[in-house]
């Protein structure tokens, strides 16, 4: 069993061959799967998302990316769109949220505001966080010490040893995904061989940060096993260890998660356009920007 703990099966990306994208994930393998949502436009998309395949989970939250054109009013929806999916059995968390100081021209205050604000929600509801955490990692960190969220993942992780230490204590995971398969991506790579195995959550952020075989194409759940084989080479671990200790760790780190996997694909799928319509202005956040969306896959050491 192999759990996607970040993937944007709501982007636009995958408007033309998304039931294609989710049957492909499923034969490899890959039966729980996280949409993280990037701004209020696309919650309703990263719950229909969710909903269209067995083990689908989704997490609400305005990614800092999204910030410049996010609005104020926009933090009071979040908590009223959280306190109506509260008992919703495929809602796990708060995100994707964070801060993005690789990103010319982002207001870093703006960022700072919806970051500490969507930190503050997740505290009121006792809810884990998905954090994207780029050349931020000590600005992410002081704000955590501060309103002390329940648990979370640093989405594609890419910091010292000892942030990641300090975010471990908080009780974070880190996420390992697509850019580990980089050779010359030394520090992610040093990173996810040496940390505890407890420490770790498998992702893909597809369509983005796509794995090495996959350069500068679009990224897809169902590659998560064959980035999960590289990973279990760097640690010199059987495979079928790592997704037995890569699953437990995101069912820990994400408490709900067990119950949304536990639910089955509806008979009747949500409206298609429903889907198709939110995509179309919610694809996937590293593709708002132009120098985002190369980011990853360009330089792998830049997440």
């Amino acid at each position: 069993m192999w759990i996607d703990t970040h993937c944007h099966l709501d982007a636009g990306e995958f408007d033309t061959d998304r039931d294609a994208i989710i049957a492909h994930a499923f034969a490899a393998g890959v039966t729980g799967l996280v949409v993280p949502a990037v701004e209020v436009a696309n919650f309703d998309a990263a719950r229909a998302a969710a909903r269209a395949m067995p083990g689908g989970a989704y997490a609400l939250g305005i990614h800092p990316l999204y910030t410049p054109r996010a609005k104020d009013a926009d933090i009071a929806a979040l908590r009223e769109a959280v306190a109506a999916s509260i008992n919703d059995p495929r809602f796990v968390g708060i995100g994707e949220i964070g801060l993005d100081f690789f990103v010319k021209d982002l207001d870093p205050e703006r960022q700072a505001f919806f970051y500490i604000e969507q930190l503050k929600i997740a505290r009121d509801f006792d809810l884990p966080v998905i954090l994207h955490v780029r050349r931020s990692q000590d600005a992410i960190l002081k704000q955590l010490r501060i309103y002390r969220p329940s648990s979370g993942i640093a989405h594609a992780f890419n910091g010292s040893h000892q942030q990641a230490e300090m975010l471990l204590s908080l009780g974070f995971k880190l996420g390992i995904g697509g850019a580990m398969t980089f050779e010359r991506a030394l520090q992610i790579r040093r990173l996810a061989a040496d940390v505890p195995l407890d420490a770790l959550v498998m992702e893909t952020d597809a369509p983005d940060i796509a794995p090495a075989w996959l350069y500068k194409a679009r990224n897809r759940p169902g590659e998560l096993p064959r980035i999960a084989g590289e990973l279990a080479k760097l640690r010199q671990i059987p495979i079928e260890q790592l997704a037995e200790a890569t699953s437990a760790n995101a069912l820990s780190v994400l408490p709900r998660l067990a119950t949304a996997m536990a639910q089955p694909c509806p008979a009747e799928r949500l409206p298609g356009d429903a889907l198709g319509a939110s995509s179309a202005s919610s694809s996937s956040a590293d593709s708002l920007n132009p120098a985002a969306s190369l980011a990853p896959h360009e330089d792998p050491s830049a997440h």
